[in-house]
C-alpha cells in the first residue's frame, strides 16, 4: 500500500536519521562561549579593583564630602602640622595640601617610614566626611621613580662605617 505524502504516519525523530538541535558540537560551543564571558567578566572585575584612581586635595575639595564614599585623595604634608596626642596614641591628625587647597586628615595607626619627608607624595584612602575631616582607612607614601637632589642641594654623604682601617693580613 502506498501512501500520500500528507497521508504517511509519523514516525519518532531519531528514527529517521534527524539530529536534536543540541549536538556535541553545538553543546561545546556554548560551553565555551559561556566560560569565555565568564573569565572576561572575572578578569575585568580584577581590573578594575586593581587599578587605583584617586583624587588631588583640591579636586576633593571642590567635590566636596560624599556620605560614606570611600576615596584616595593625594597631596602633600603641611609642615607642623602634624599632631599626635600622647605618645602612648596612635591617633594623628594632620593636613594635606596641593594645588592651594587644604584638607584635614585623622589617621589611627602606624605611618610610613617616608610620612614626613617633604618631597613625598601621600596618599590616603578613606572617607571625607561632612565636617570637612578626612577619616583616612590607610596611608601611602609615593616613592619617586628617580631620585634626584634639588638644585643647590647637597647629595647624601654618609660615613663608612663598615670600612676596616686595619690590614687583614
Amino acid at each position: 500500500m502506498q501512501y500520500t505524502p500528507a497521508e504517511q504516519p509519523a514516525t519518532p525523530i531519531g528514527a529517521t536519521g534527524a539530529t536534536s538541535f543540541l549536538t556535541k558540537q553545538r553543546k561545546l560551543i556554548i560551553v565555551g562561549i559561556v566560560l569565555l564571558a565568564a573569565f572576561g567578566y572575572f578578569g575585568f572585575t580584577a581590573f578594575q579593583a586593581a587599578t587605583s584612581f584617586y583624587l588631588t586635595v583640591d579636586e576633593l575639595v571642590a567635590q566636596g564630602p560624599a556620605a560614606g564614599e570611600s576615596v584616595k585623595v593625594k597631596g602633600a604634608l603641611v609642615e607642623g602640622s602634624f599632631d599626635r596626642a600622647s605618645t602612648e596614641n596612635t591617633i594623628a591628625t594632620f593636613q594635606l595640601h596641593e594645588n592651594g587647597a587644604q584638607i584635614d586628615a585623622t589617621y589611627d595607626g602606624v605611618l610610613p617610614d617616608l610620612f614626613f619627608n617633604p618631597h613625598s607624595e601621600i596618599v590616603l584612602e578613606g572617607t571625607y566626611e561632612p565636617g570637612g575631616v578626612f577619616m583616612t582607612d590607610r596611608v601611602f607614601v609615593k616613592c619617586a621613580s628617580k631620585y634626584q637632589s634639588l638644585e643647590g642641594e647637597a647629595p647624601y654623604e654618609y660615613e663608612d662605617s663598615y670600612a676596616t682601617t686595619a690590614d687583614p693580613a
